[in-house]
């Protein structure tokens, strides 16, 4: 990994790269689908304001090509990859080594080189998801994630350091929600937060919805660009006519903006945070770790995207 430098020590020298030239370093982005990702408008803007010759790219990947893909992509000499939707847990088998969270947590959502054309496997997300929940205490509260993928394995591991009261993990698989709660059961109970995993299917989950002080959806339900039979909100529309105003919506889907289940929450009066804080924290971080620059310019990153999504 890239020993931590200041940015300022670069900037009297270094031109801000805009042309993509035979000398410049390649990144990006894996996961089915991308073409909604933003990933590469805040990047690139980063890199920019940075100085530094980087171009940033996302690329379509199906499960059955991802092994072959991020091996091929570290010998094509790519300075780090991010990881999305579906391949967060799946990719763990393409790294030769874990960071500290990602092997906690088994999920990774970036990609470092390392010696030998390996991977380092991290994940930023738990960083990520933290940032946009500072201003809120959620001591003794009560919280339900939707969805048990990759993507909620970092906010559990997230919402453990908050001191919470009580998690429930809502999904619609049996199997997947015993091997989650298993998966997470330790790290709650060090911190003294009960947990529980409820099956919508077989369930009727409308309690512990009206009980919760945040509800946080991880699941792809509501995003642009998903082909999908189910509703565009999360467990469906009528399951919400029973959401409290004091309750918190965190949908990690950033586009549409808002998504269908935050304007629920809007006409609720219910205080709601969508994905994008999430992204730009989670990506700024990724490039620390692949650059060892530590000043990242977040609010560039970040204007960037919103001015994108209003085009």
């Amino acid at each position: 990994m890239v020993p931590e430098q200041s940015l300022s020590k670069f900037e009297s020298t270094s031109l801000k790269m805009s042309t993509i030239t035979g000398k410049t370093n390649l990144v990006g982005l894996l996961g089915q689908p991308v073409n909604h990702s933003l990933s590469p408008i805040m990047h690139n803007a980063a890199y920019k304001e940075m100085g530094l010759d980087w171009c940033y790219v996302a690329m379509p990947c199906d499960s059955k090509d991802l092994e072959r893909v991020t091996k091929a992509l570290r010998f094509l000499n790519f300075k780090g990859l991010n990881i999305t939707i579906p391949h967060k847990q799946s990719v763990l088998k393409a790294c030769n080594k874990l960071t500290e969270i990602a092997n906690e947590i088994q999920a990774v959502n970036t990609l470092i080189p390392e010696k030998n054309n390996q991977w380092i496997g991290a994940n930023t997300d738990v960083q990520g998801f933290l940032t946009p929940l500072k201003d809120h205490n959620l001591k003794n509260k009560n919280v339900v994630v939707i969805g048990c993928g990759g993507s909620a394995r970092a906010v559990v591991m997230g919402l453990s350091s908050l001191d919470i009261k009580k998690l429930t993990i809502i999904g619609r698989n049996e199997s997947t929600l015993n091997i989650f709660v298993k998966s997470t059961i330790n790290l709650l109970s060090r911190r003294g937060i009960s947990i529980e995993s409820i099956n919508y299917k077989k369930l009727n989950v409308s309690p512990y919805i009206e009980e919760a002080d945040l509800i946080i959806n991880t699941t792809p339900i509501g995003m642009n660009n998903i082909n999908t039979k189910q509703e565009n909100v999360p467990l469906g529309h009528e399951i919400w006519a029973c959401l409290s105003n004091k309750t918190i919506l965190y949908d990690l889907i950033y586009t549409p903006k808002p998504t269908k289940w935050l304007e629920i929450g809007h006409q609720k009066n219910c205080f709601t945070i969508d994905g994008l804080d999430m992204l730009v924290e989670q990506g700024a971080f990724s490039i620390r770790l692949w650059s060892g620059f530590h000043d990242v310019p977040n609010e560039i990153m970040k204007s960037s995207a919103e001015k994108h999504l209003m085009v």
